[in-house]
């Protein structure tokens, strides 16, 4: 009890031993500053130094206030270091100024230029140097570096003093080697091969041929993207559970690669249920809208074409007097029958009209070249379908890098506006070619191109091409919406050299020029016109040339007039897995000139997959006739058929040829049918390299010529052979190796061809 006592006892004369001390600072406390003096400013003014403080002259001193003064003087960012004393009933502010940027510099940036490193950083000359601000714009620049897919990009700061309390900032860089890409890998897909899905995916992996490109580094943004383009290809495919469980980019420990990893679940492949149109509307019956539905029962599911479909019903319904319509597609999904029944609900929708379309972000490009492609004008019924249509026609003048189409509320309640926002990127184009096949020897050539000409649209050529057996120039204008319609219409002038010396016994100068135009009929079909006129000269003719070729030199004047109907459906213009194109076109010459004729061509191609997309069969027919209208067809005129239309044979290997010199002469009618196996050859797919096995049939025969010297056998020929595609840095690559099967005593032929070329 005492030891507690005790302890009370102390406690309570502690406690009266400090009271006098907090009645002491308590006493500090309401002394009253007479004054506040700045110390150490160099070139900040005393006033702004105290316009941060919030303790004033003729105030009581106020340790708070005094505290939360010195944090704000320190978060201006105007000095290095403050320290606030007291000296009587005077406040002493005494501050050391942060220095002013002099000049700032990059060292070490290669790669990236000064412009684009200092529009990413905050800093600037005759601002103040901070060391947060400083590392701040390091981070900033080694941001700017891995997105360029500079990982190992380091950067140091380098300060040097100057007088005036200046300094001059430097950033050191060291840009590291690229990052690339080392190996992309995909888990869990079974039905479509590594190289199938590394070709849907705008990522690559890196090689030392990628140099133009900038694909085969990491991005972050391009992974996401990735991952749409993998979801988009299986649902065009039929696997409508398809996802993708991760998309992981892992940095190897050196630093100098990234392996990404794609694991996808690709589910069960569906195919397409029972298909029904359902009108809530009473004047717009279900049945007439039916035929317009492009998902048919059966088939396998393609979510692309239930986009597809909802746009022609809209289409349909807004052509019938109803723009206020609302495609919904209901699906069900029968996952033990595996099949999607798809069901459009037509539904009358708001009455919204397009108050306004707004176009931004076009610097050349000219207002009016956007607007054309917009399938919706100010004043109409708004209408969802013709937003995207026009979304996806801007995007494909491949004019923009970027184009972004949004709505936002009118004025009022019916009317909304528009806002086409685009990023222009570069159209204009200089090519450098060159290359070598055995059908046209050496050649190279210059090409200069302006898409978008002046900001109009408008498409110039210029181009120029020298070998060891034809020189040519051209130039070429198109303007893709004549008299504001849509119809292109364009022009090409033209001068060609070409030697024929060593398969016919003569050279060839044509001059002219062509006015063409071009025209979409339906959804695949395109229409095309044309007028030509010529002027062909044949000279130069061997010693030992033939009569008919002797009767054929001179000069002539062909003015033609012709059309092409074109009908494709094809997946792929270089490498096409499926569909078909048609081709059909006529040509009259006669208008005026020395040469009348009517020549009849027609072609048609169909491709099928025959095994997981990798192996494709193509079959093809093509053909043309020509007869002279009351006179004969001239010798410039016919058909040749050997070396790129028919392999295992020269160029001009087969038809009519004169017996005593070997020259060909061309015939007034050919046909030829090819089937071709295109499939992997087991290299990398990264190489490009495709391997084909085919067969060539044809024929070609027909000459107006009775020359006695001259033998014709309409007889077919045929030749198999197999052949390499590579898609190689330096352009591509065809290797074919054939060998006549079928063939007459006075063929030329040619079993080893290649063809190589490449622009830079």
């Amino acid at each position: 009890m005492r030891v507690f006592v005790l302890l009370a006892v102390f406690a309570f004369a502690t406690l009266a031993a400090m009271l006098p001390v907090s009645q002491s600072v308590y006493a500090q406390s309401s002394v009253i500053l007479s004054d506040i003096r700045v110390e150490g400013n160099q070139r900040i003014e005393d006033d702004t130094v105290k316009s941060y403080l919030l303790i004033t002259a003729g105030a009581p001193y106020d340790r708070s206030r005094v505290d939360r003064s010195l944090k704000a003087l320190f978060n201006t960012g105007l000095f290095a270091d403050v320290t606030i004393r007291q000296e009587g009933t005077v406040l002493i502010v005494n501050v050391v100024e942060n220095p002013i940027i002099n000049r700032l510099a990059f060292e070490g940036n290669r790669r990236i230029d000064d412009d684009t490193l200092l529009a990413e950083i905050q800093l600037r000359p005759r601002i103040v140097y901070t060391r947060a601000r400083v590392q701040n714009d390091v981070q900033r620049i080694i941001t700017v570096y891995r997105r360029s897919g500079r990982f190992a990009a380091t950067v140091e700061p380098k300060v040097i003093l100057l007088p005036e309390n200046r300094v001059d900032l430097v950033f050191e860089i060291n840009e590291g080697e690229q990052t690339g890409i080392k190996k992309i890998r995909f888990y869990g897909n079974k039905h479509f091969s590594d190289r199938q899905l590394l070709s849907e995916i705008s990522t690559e992996e890196t090689r030392w041929y990628n140099f133009l490109s900038d694909t085969d580094t990491y991005d972050p943004d391009r992974l996401t993207f990735d991952r749409e383009l993998l979801r988009k290809f299986y649902l065009s495919k039929g696997y409508a559970d398809f996802r993708v469980v991760s998309a992981i980019a892992e940095l190897t420990p050196d630093r100098d690669g990234f392996f990404i990893t794609f694991a996808v679940e690709e589910g069960a492949k569906y195919t397409f249920g029972a298909i029904d149109v359902k009108s809530e509307i009473k004047d717009l019956p279900a049945d007439t809208l039916l035929d317009q539905v492009t998902t048919i029962e059966g088939e396998t599911y393609n979510a692309d074409k239930i986009e597809d479909s909802i746009q022609k019903l809209t289409f349909e319904a807004g052509k019938l007097g109803y723009a206020f319509v609302n495609v919904r597609p209901r699906i069900e999904r029968d996952r033990e029958n595996l099949t999607i029944s798809v069901t459009y609900e037509i539904n009358k929708g708001p009455r919204v009209y397009v108050e306004r379309i707004n176009i931004t972000g076009n610097v050349r490009t000219l207002d009016y070249v956007i607007r054309r492609e917009m399938k919706l004008a100010e004043g109409d019924a708004f209408n969802t379908a013709l937003l995207r249509l026009s979304r996806s026609r801007i995007r494909g003048l491949d004019f923009f890098e970027k184009v972004e189409v949004t709505q936002e509320e009118g004025t009022a309640a019916d009317k909304t506006v528009i806002n086409v926002d685009v990023q222009e990127k570069s159209t204009g184009e200089l090519s450098v070619g060159a290359g070598f096949s055995t059908t046209d020897s050496v050649s190279a050539d210059l090409q200069i191109r302006e898409r978008n000409l002046l900001g109009r649209g408008q498409d110039l050529r210029f181009g120029v091409s020298v070998g060891a057996d034809a020189q040519t120039i051209d130039i070429g204008f198109t303007e893709p919406y004549f008299l504001d319609r849509d119809l292109s219409a364009g022009f090409d002038l033209f001068r060609t050299v070409r030697d024929y010396q060593d398969e016919s016994g003569y050279d060839l100068e044509r001059t002219g020029f062509v006015l063409r135009s071009g025209f979409p009929i339906k959804e695949f079909v395109r229409g095309d016109v044309f007028y030509s006129l010529v002027n062909e000269k044949i000279d130069n003719l061997t010693a030992s040339a033939p009569v008919g070729i002797q009767k054929a030199a001179g000069d002539y004047l062909i003015s033609s007039v012709g059309y092409t109907i074109t009908i494709s459906d094809l997946d792929d213009t270089l490498f096409p897995t499926t569909g078909s194109k048609y081709t059909f076109g006529q040509t009259v010459s006669g208008l005026g000139g020395d040469v009348r004729s009517l020549a009849t061509n027609a072609s048609y191609v169909r491709f099928f997959p025959v095994y997981e997309n990798d192996v494709v069969l193509s079959l093809g027919v093509n053909g043309g006739y020509i007869f002279g209208l009351g006179e004969d067809v001239i010798l410039t005129q016919r058909y040749n058929v050997g070396g790129r239309n028919f392999r295992g044979f020269e160029s001009r290997g087969i038809g009519p040829r004169d017996i005593a010199s070997g020259d060909a002469l061309g015939g007034n009618a050919y046909v030829i049918g090819t089937a071709e196996l295109r499939f992997p050859v087991g290299l990398p797919d990264e190489y490009g390299v495709l391997g084909r096995t085919f067969i060539d049939v044809g024929t070609l025969t027909g000459i107006d010529d009775d020359d006695p010297g001259i033998v014709d056998k309409a007889s077919p020929r045929a030749s198999i052979g197999v052949g390499l595609n590579w898609v190689s840095p330096f352009g591509p690559i065809q290797i074919n190796v054939a060998v006549p099967v079928v063939k007459e005593d006075f063929d030329k032929e040619e079993v080893f061809q290649l063809d190589f070329g490449t622009r830079f």
